[in-house]
């Protein structure tokens, strides 16, 4: 049932106080309409005591707390979801921001959503194919996996997000595969990037788009991620589609989050951010997996942008804690040139093991995986001890560690931003990269696959 008030107490910020209401739910739906006849959107943030918080969906000058009128709508935030959402832009409230029609909904559903059930969860174990090596390789991305992109200011993890939405693939054909893509507070060319770049290259026609603006209301950024992940669930779950959700950046939602905290004069925790922030991220990750007698599957990679590179800060540190693993892009290679600079060291993905090996990738993957690890930290290690020593005061095998170093960066991390490469060229790249080396040195890879796959290689 719709309430109407003209209780209005005070303003602040993008925030309503109203007083003595009843009978009103958290996250409910306001319409306020202003002294001018202008209506804005809002939901309840706060009740207790007779009094609601109110966050609007935009500016909220030319509020008058005597004259404005605030209408409970008696219904949560909801999302009209339809398969015409594919191909189309929307902004981070769900409208389109394309010139299309507008959409036909089959359904409303609530966006705030749920965690999936630890017992309807099923084990991830197929694998994404990205045609990023530094990914498939060696940090390989498994269907219903949450694993973020932990990045810096200045880095190109907006041109890496573009470029696995366009490459991903499952390996199966017959499968049907979606991107929903989610932008929080970005910046009018960035968003022009992401929308000219997935019409250039035709990605939009299996993608879903959420931009929101750095100068849209911050309230907005609070929502933006959950009007994609509502998206991805329905196509997934309701349609049997593989759904890979990419949220950029997630540190914009948390500045959010924390700017709306202050707002509501909340006592805050850790730097500032809310208590609530591992709990509100968790709402937000653990929405990815796969569910038993679903056919569909919804995979998360969400990229942030460290504040000071700081891999410490709450943000990367609660996300680590919720995600199964990270890929890390590092500065120092990116000062080299390397593109994508992805520092494969720091790097990890806890749910690799189920989703690589035969039938899956390749049988020797694993074993590539480790010597290419192992190879690539002990070339590192040495770099730093020929910068002291020199590089004559090392041995023959210490010199060929420490080409293989240069060689992986050039060749392994280093592709262009239009190479897609499978799962089979990148392990063979690394088998050619073994050659540089001693066989004996090669211990992590099984005698069989070396003579399988590293003996063509080898010019002895």
């Amino acid at each position: 049932m719709m309430k109407e008030y003209q209780t209005v107490t005070n303003v602040e910020g993008p925030l309503v106080f109203v007083d003595k209401v009843e009978g009103i739910g958290y996250n409910e739906i306001v319409e306020v309409k202003l002294p001018n006849g202008e209506k804005r959107k809002g939901q309840v943030l706060e009740t207790s005591k007779g009094r609601a918080v109110i966050q609007i969906f935009g500016p909220t000058t030319g509020l008058d707390a005597d004259r404005t009128k605030v209408k409970f709508l008696g219904e949560t935030m909801k999302l009209g979801v339809s398969e015409e959402m594919l191909g189309r832009v929307f902004n981070g409230l769900g409208e389109a921001r394309d010139k299309g029609a507008p959409i036909v909904p089959e359904k409303r559903v609530d966006i705030i959503g749920s965690a999936i059930n630890p017992v309807a969860r099923a084990k991830p174990e197929d694998f994404i194919q990205t045609g990023i090596s530094t990914i498939d390789g060696l940090n390989t991305l498994v269907r219903g996996q949450k694993l973020p992109i932990f990045s810096g200011a200045g880095l190109p993890h907006n041109e890496l997000a573009v470029q696995v939405a366009r490459q991903a693939k499952v390996r199966n054909k017959s499968e049907s595969f979606a991107v929903v893509f989610a932008a929080v507070g970005i910046t009018h060319e960035e968003a022009n990037f992401f929308m000219k770049d997935f019409e250039r290259t035709g990605a939009l026609e299996r993608s879903v788009l959420f931009l929101n603006l750095a100068d849209d209301p911050s309230v907005e950024r609070l929502i933006t991620p959950r009007m994609a992940l509502t998206t991805a669930e329905y196509l997934a779950f309701e349609k049997d589609m593989h759904v890979l959700v990419i949220i950029t950046d997630m540190t914009n939602y948390c500045e959010a989050l924390r700017e709306i905290g202050g707002a509501r004069k909340e006592i805050p925790g850790r730097r500032g951010y809310p208590g609530y922030t591992y709990t509100d991220l968790a709402s937000l990750y653990e929405r990815a997996g796969v569910i038993k007698g679903k056919k569909g599957s919804v995979t998360q990679l969400p990229i942030l942008s460290m504040p000071s590179d700081d891999i410490t800060h709450p943000i990367p540190d609660l996300t680590g804690y919720i995600t199964e693993g990270q890929i890390v892009v590092g500065r120092e290679l990116h000062r080299k040139g390397i593109y994508p600079p992805v520092d494969v060291l720091p790097c990890l993905s806890r749910l690799m093991n189920l989703g690589i090996g035969n039938g899956k990738t390749r049988e020797d993957h694993r074993g590539v995986a480790d010597q290419l690890y192992a190879a690539y930290a002990q070339g590192r290690d040495l770099r730093a001890l020929s910068a002291v020593v020199g590089e004559e005061a090392l041995g023959e095998t210490d010199r060929k560690y420490l080409k293989f170093a240069d060689a992986f960066e050039k060749r392994f991390i280093r592709q262009a931003r239009e190479e897609d490469r499978s799962i089979e060229q990148t392990l063979d790249l690394g088998w050619e990269l073994f050659a540089m080396l001693p066989e004996k040195e090669l211990k992590r890879v099984k005698l069989e696959h070396l003579q399988k796959y590293g003996k063509k290689h080898r010019k002895e």
